[in-house]
C-alpha cells in the first residue's frame, strides 16, 4: 500500500484544510516497480493524500476521504516539466494563423526577414508571450528558459515586453533568460554589454564562425560578459562541419580555463555531436561531462540522429525544450514536454515499461518519481509543490500515450486545470 510513502501519520488523526494549507485526496503516486527474471513488468502505483502548505509539500498521508480536501480523482502526479528551450519573446500564437514562407532558405535570410518584422511584432509581444505561457502550462510546463533577441531591429524592447508578460504571469510561472544576439554579436556587442547589466540570467551566441566569420573572438566576448556580470551562458550551434567541432573545443577550453562557468554553460542544439562517431563521439561526450557543460537538445528527426543516449552515459546534462512555437521559424510545437519525451523514446527504440519511464527525465530536469530499482524518492516532505495531474496509470504510460495534463500546481497554487 505504499506505506513508505506516508509521512507525518500521526497528523492523519484530525486533517481539513486551513487557510494556509491546499489537501488532495486520491492522489495516485508511483511507489515500485514489479520484475520478473528478466526486466521490469509494471509500475506499482497507490492513492494517497497530500497536504501543501507555503508551497511546498508538508506530508503524504494514506489516502481517506477529507473534508474540503480537492479530489485528484486518481491521476498519476509527475513532475511539473521545464520547457528549457524555447523564444517567448517572438510567436505568432494568439493571433493570426501564418506559415513559414520558402523564400528564407537559411538563418542569414531569416535575420533579413526579422529586421523587417521585428518592430512590428514588438506592439504585441508581450500578450504573444502571455499566450505562449499559458499553452505551455496546458501542457504541464511552470517553467522555461527563454531566448530573448538583443539585436539592432529590436534593441532592448523585447527583453522589457518579455518581463512585463512574465511579471503578469509570476504566480504561476517562472523563467530563466537568455540574451540572444540573434542577428549576429559584431552588430549586437553594445547591446548585449547593456542587456548584462539587466536581469537576465544568460549570455547567448549563434553560430560564432558562420555568423560572426570566426570561432574565437565571439567565444572569448561571450565568456567574458558571463564572467564580468556573473552570467551563464546558453549558445545557439547549429553549424555541424569543422567549425562546429572546433566551437564545442574551444568552448570546453575556455569553461576549464574559468572553472566558475561549469554547471553554468549549455549549447543548444549542437548538431556536429550528431555527426560525430566512435570514438571521436565518446571523446567529446566526456570532455563536455568534465567541463559540465550541458546540451539542450530540442531532439530532431530525420537524418540527423542527436547522441542523447552517449551523452547520458557519461554523465553530460541533457535537457529539451520546443524551441519556435508557431512562428516566421517554424509552423510547429504544440508546447508539451511530455511528447519530447515520447520523441526520444521512439527515436532511440525505447519501449520497454522501465526505459520509458527513463525518458520522463528529459522533461522535468531529472526529476523521476521512481529510482533505477524502483526505489520512490519524488515527491518526498519539503519538495516544491510544483506538479502534473495526468491522465495515466504511470510514468511509462504517460511517455508511450503523450497522457493529457488535467492540472499543473505550481508552488501549491493550481495554475491550469483541464
Amino acid at each position: 500500500m505504499g506505506a513508505g510513502l506516508v509521512t507525518n501519520a500521526a497528523d492523519a488523526l484530525a486533517l481539513e484544510p486551513t487557510k494556509t494549507q491546499v489537501i488532495l485526496k486520491n492522489v495516485r503516486l508511483e511507489t515500485g516497480f514489479e520484475r520478473d527474471d528478466l526486466e521490469v513488468t509494471r509500475t506499482k502505483t497507490d492513492l494517497f493524500v497530500l497536504v501543501i502548505e507555503d508551497g511546498t509539500i508538508k506530508s503524504i498521508q494514506s489516502n481517506r476521504e477529507v473534508s474540503g480536501a480537492v479530489d485528484a480523482r486518481g491521476y498519476l502526479m509527475l513532475p511539473a516539466t521545464k520547457d528549457m528551450h524555447i523564444h517567448l519573446d517572438k510567436t505568432y500564437y494568439g493571433g493570426e494563423w501564418k506559415a513559414r514562407s520558402k523564400r528564407q532558405k537559411s538563418v542569414r535570410d531569416m535575420i533579413a526577414l526579422e529586421e523587417k518584422i521585428l518592430p512590428g511584432m514588438l506592439n504585441t509581444s508581450t500578450e504573444r508571450a502571455e499566450k505562449l505561457i499559458e499553452l505551455l502550462q496546458s501542457k504541464g510546463s511552470d517553467f522555461a528558459r527563454s531566448h530573448v533577441n538583443i539585436e539592432p531591429a529590436s534593441q532592448l524592447n523585447s527583453l522589457k515586453n518579455l518581463q512585463k508578460a512574465l511579471e503578469r504571469k509570476k504566480e504561476g510561472f517562472a523563467a530563466e533568460l537568455v540574451a540572444f544576439p540573434q542577428h549576429g554579436l559584431s552588430r549586437s556587442e553594445g547591446l548585449m554589454k547593456d542587456a548584462a547589466q539587466l536581469e537576465i540570467d544568460f549570455i547567448g551566441g549563434l553560430d560564432p564562425y558562420s555568423i560572426d566569420g570566426s570561432v574565437e573572438k565571439p567565444i572569448d566576448f561571450t565568456v567574458q560578459l558571463a564572467l564580468d556580470y556573473n552570467k551563464g551562458i546558453d549558445i545557439h550551434l547549429h553549424e555541424s562541419g569543422e567549425s562546429g567541432l572546433k566551437t564545442v573545443q574551444y568552448l570546453i577550453k575556455k569553461v576549464n580555463e574559468n572553472p566558475i562557468l561549469k554547471g553554468k554553460t549549455f549549447l543548444s542544439h549542437c548538431f556536429i555531436l550528431g555527426k560525430l562517431e566512435g570514438k571521436q563521439l565518446e571523446d567529446n561526450a566526456q570532455q563536455l561531462a568534465e567541463a559540465r557543460i550541458g546540451v539542450i537538445s530540442t531532439i530532431p528527426f530525420g537524418k540527423l540522429i542527436m547522441p542523447i543516449p552517449t551523452l547520458y552515459q557519461h554523465g553530460v546534462p541533457v535537457m529539451t525544450g520546443t524551441d519556435s512555437v508557431v512562428d516566421h521559424w517554424n509552423p510547429f510545437g504544440t508546447g508539451s514536454m511530455i511528447q519530447k519525451a515520447n520523441l526520444m523514446a521512439q527515436l532511440y527504440g525505447y519501449s520497454s515499461e522501465l526505459e520509458l519511464s527513463r525518458c520522463l527525465r528529459i522533461a522535468t530536469g531529472d526529476v523521476l518519481p521512481l529510482d533505477e530499482s524502483g526505489t520512490q524518492q519524488w515527491p518526498k516532505a519539503g519538495d516544491t509543490a510544483s506538479f502534473n495531474l495526468v491522465e495515466a496509470s504511470c510514468s511509462a504510460e504517460a511517455v508511450a500515450r503523450n497522457s493529457s495534463v488535467k492540472a499543473l500546481y505550481h508552488k501549491g497554487k493550481c495554475v491550469f486545470k483541464g
